[in-house]
């Protein structure tokens, strides 16, 4: 089917850098387009497309017969959901809802205004607006038949206030006092030196002199007779 473009649509769930598997499913690049209700053009080129893939449907994927159900990957952000019948996210109010994939072996482009590359991951993100290019196609898989969107290319115009909880710093931590520096006690350098603790340092041990002579003073004494040690 032929490619479209739609401008003025915000972005929910980007997986545009890298693909990503869910439910044990063949990994995919992947978005989320929320289209206002508003955007009345963008409406009515979903239409045509979605119009247009149905009628390759019936000529090519669906034996020439239209079926009686045709899933169809657009929802209304305003409605239940078809997986479970929960509500839509709240960005999702007042918006057409749909999501655009393409394989792992088609990355899709990601540019800027100036239709120039997007190299930074983090520029782009839930919550911003752009355009897209997409194509609408005819599936018969799996006993289902309906029309799904294949993701082309994305291009970021503005930022807006990011979808989902960001956690950051400031919001995770207060301010915390630093602990006071330890303090260490001084390295004794000789018996002399006085400890830290108030303790003296034990005193220098005391030795007996050498004998060099039998006149020499001995420890325990000598025989004032002999001269020799006791």
């Amino acid at each position: 089917m032929a490619p479209i473009t739609l401008n003025n649509v915000r972005f929910s769930y980007c997986n545009l850098f890298q693909p990503v598997s869910r439910n044990g499913q063949e990994p995919k690049f992947s978005t989320t387009v929320l289209v206002p209700k508003s955007n009345t053009e963008a409406k009515a080129a979903i239409d045509a497309a979605i119009q247009e893939a149905i009628d390759y449907g019936v000529a090519a994927k669906w034996n020439g017969q239209r079926p009686p159900k045709i899933d169809i990957c657009v929802h209304d952000g305003d409605g239940p959901r078809p997986s479970d019948g929960q509500p839509f996210g709240a960005e999702c109010k007042g918006c057409w809802v749909f999501t655009a994939s393409s394989k792992a072996d088609r990355k899709p482009f990601v540019v800027d205004c100036n239709v120039q590359n997007i190299i930074d991951p983090t520029q782009v993100y839930s919550g911003m607006w752009g355009n897209v290019n997409v194509s609408f196609y005819a599936y018969n898989a799996n006993g289902k038949k309906g029309i799904g969107c294949g993701l082309n290319g994305v291009q970021k115009v503005r930022d807006d206030e990011p979808l989902g909880s960001t956690v950051t710093a400031e919001s995770a931590f207060g301010v915390v006092a630093a602990p006071a520096a330890p303090t260490y006690q001084p390295a004794v350098t000789s018996y002399g030196a006085a400890y830290p603790g108030g303790v003296a340092a034990p005193a220098a041990p005391t030795y007996q002199p050498a004998v060099t002579s039998y006149g020499a003073a001995y420890p325990g004494g000598v025989d004032p007779f002999t001269g020799r040690p006791v």
